[in-house]
């Protein structure tokens, strides 16, 4: 190629270029101009109220203090030694915990039993059944606690069944002793149809013709059932984990619509004792509280991340 002929056609591949980049910048702002909506309602409900309660938590922000922003000081780390100290905020703590470490197995469990007996059916036959596992998940939680607290009662329902057996039924809600494990057991058979999809998915996407070899190799339906399809599964197993044990962490519509936490502080959780420092004008001790439960979900989330991932 001749200088000539390089001088006339390089204007050209520059225009080029610069019809490229007009494009691909035109491209952008458009997806900006779509995004936009969220990406303003996410920064003015989510980020802004997020970094507020964060200087909150280091403040001594209360009610009096909306009409005087100017009175408020910063305290440092006060607010979180309160609420550490708090003998109501122990109690809350040692519930949640309970309520986590029995009501996440159990729900587990019961969730990939439900899954592995579902995956054996036909599919007509086992979409029936999952839509009916599935519904108390959409189904209104306060919907939900009136019904189970109406067959909590002293005559309700579940004495009712009890007292045909002979056995005398206790107050599940006005006793200390029974109050935690009822809502308990709620939570679980509310949380139950979510984990079973999950589970069920992960069960789906086991090639079969690995089931298929281990059966040709002599495996009985137990080891293949430990040896393979647990091990498969893991990565769902940990995803499921989390997630449960992470809504388990936030225990607050049960023990509020049915208890208000209560009998004796026995059902109060860490989310409630949170809102009970909002509502009662505390406002940065409510949100030093938000922020213990944020770091107590994430070392457990953490700590079954790395406890799985080894396995996975």
């Amino acid at each position: 190629m001749t200088t000539a002929e390089m001088r006339t056609t390089s204007p050209r591949r520059s225009g080029k270029v610069v019809t490229l980049t007009a494009r691909r910048r035109r491209t952008a702002a458009i997806a900006w101009l779509f995004a936009a909506p969220f990406v303003v309602s996410f920064g003015v409900f989510g980020v802004i109220p997020l970094v507020s309660s964060l200087g909150m938590a280091f403040s001594d922000l209360r009610v009096t203090d909306i009409h005087d922003p100017f009175n408020v000081n910063f305290i440092a780390f006060d607010n979180f030694v309160t609420v550490l100290g708090d003998s109501t905020f122990q109690r809350a703590l040692r519930n949640t915990l309970g309520f986590v470490v029995f009501g996440v197995p159990l729900s587990l469990f019961s969730a990939l039993v439900l899954a592995v007996m579902l995956n054996a059916l036909g599919r007509r036959l086992a979409t029936v059944f999952r839509v009916g596992y599935y519904t108390p998940v959409v189904t209104t939680i306060v919907a939900v606690a009136v019904v189970w607290r109406i067959m909590y009662q002293p005559n309700g329902l579940i004495n009712s069944l009890l007292a045909t057996m002979g056995i005398e039924g206790p107050n599940w809600l006005g006793n200390p002793l029974t109050a935690l494990p009822a809502l308990t057991l709620m939570a679980v058979w509310r949380s139950i149809g979510s984990s079973m999809v999950i589970f069920l998915a992960g069960l789906q996407a086991i090639p079969t013709e690995v089931k298929e070899a281990a059966s040709v190799d002599g495996a009985t339906t137990l080891q293949s059932f430990f040896r393979i399809t647990i091990p498969m599964m893991t990565p769902t197993i940990l995803l499921n984990a989390i997630l449960t044990t992470t809504g388990f962490m936030q225990f607050f519509d049960e023990p509020f619509v049915m208890t208000n936490g209560g009998p004796l502080q026995s059902t109060t959780s860490i989310a409630l004792y949170v809102f009970n420092q909002f509502q009662w004008g505390n406002y940065s001790v409510g949100a030093a509280g938000a922020y213990v439960l944020f770091a107590i979900i994430s070392i457990f989330a953490i700590v079954q991340f790395r406890f799985l991932r080894q396995r996975t």
